[in-house]
């Protein structure tokens, strides 16, 4: 058996392992695979992971202004940037709202 086939055979092997798990996961009753995949993503960005990881970059960027070691207006962005992305969908429905669109 060459080097390379010694090489790629365990990472050949996780890879079967895991891609039939990966597409069950990612199908959802009656959603194409563009839905699934937006909803995969809005699961990833507004979960539990996500939510601790924003929590402690906003108090990281807070303690760093307010020590005098970042730049308000860049620390101003980060925080506003994690207000939009936890609040998305309110603002979506807000807009649609005052369209006159169905939500």
């Amino acid at each position: 058996m060459s080097f390379k086939a010694r090489l790629t055979a365990p990472f050949a092997a996780i890879a079967a392992l895991i891609a039939p798990v990966a597409a069950h996961a990612q199908s959802t009753a009656g959603a194409g695979p563009i839905e699934a995949a937006f909803a995969w993503m809005q699961a990833t960005l507004l979960g539990q992971i996500a939510t601790m990881v924003a929590v402690m970059a906003v108090a990281a960027v807070g303690f760093m202004m307010l020590t005098g070691r970042m730049n308000w207006r860049f620390g101003a962005t980060v925080i506003i940037g994690c207000f939009i992305i936890f609040g998305a969908a309110t603002i979506v429905g807000g807009i649609q709202s005052a369209a006159g669109g169905a939500g």
